[in-house]
């Protein structure tokens, strides 16, 4: 999938949401390195990452090609700060009408309106690729992220206390949580 669009951030500054492309795998590998280092709310560690700049690429490349899935990088001043995009959760025909939403940003640009920008950019993408609900999960005590989520129109469906085990703090609850495609467009 394909998308592009600028935004202006709460300081002035504007920022491009595109899709990443094949010459992006070694700022979009940088800034999942840097965003997982910043916080214990995603999904892995930085040194669990295991993909190489050429696998980045061929990712970034599949999802440009793809036709129901995309990876939208936020770029400021020719810099990669943050990424999100989402992917169905299979093939079959029981599952292929959700999709799968994930996110990270800069800690340095958090505040700035890349999170809901992206967010937004994401859903709009998503009910465009015919996808009925887009789904998540996020840590519990990630109170800010869950803001942003429910002000998009997730709701939450349901918990997992056992979500994730972190290295910093042992278990990590997560809530589970979908936005239905459809209603919000009838809400439109």
């Amino acid at each position: 999938m394909k998308y592009t669009k600028t935004i202006t951030l709460k300081d002035g500054r504007t920022c491009t949401l595109r899709n990443g492309t094949g010459q992006d795998g070694q700022s979009l590998l940088d800034i999942f390195i840097l965003t997982h280092s910043q916080t214990d709310y995603l999904l892995s560690y930085p040194d669990e990452c295991t993909m190489t700049v050429e696998q980045e690429a061929q990712y970034l490349n599949e999802k440009t090609e793809s036709e129901n899935e995309i990876e939208i990088i936020a770029v400021i001043d020719g810099t990669v700060v943050g990424s999100a995009g989402f992917g169905c959760v299979g093939k079959t025909d029981k599952v292929r009408h959700r999709a799968e939403f994930g996110i990270s940003v800069d800690k340095a640009y958090w505040g700035l309106g890349i999170g809901r920008s992206l967010t937004e950019a994401c859903i709009e993408c998503a009910a465009d690729a015919g996808f009925v609900q887009m789904e998540l999960e996020v840590v519990a005590d990630n109170e800010k992220a869950i803001a942003l989520y429910e002000s998009a129109g997730f709701r939450e469906y349901g918990r997992n206390p056992k979500g994730f085990r972190s290295r910093l703090s042992g278990w990590q609850e997560l809530v589970l949580m979908r936005l239905d495609l459809e209603e919000k467009e009838n809400r439109k």
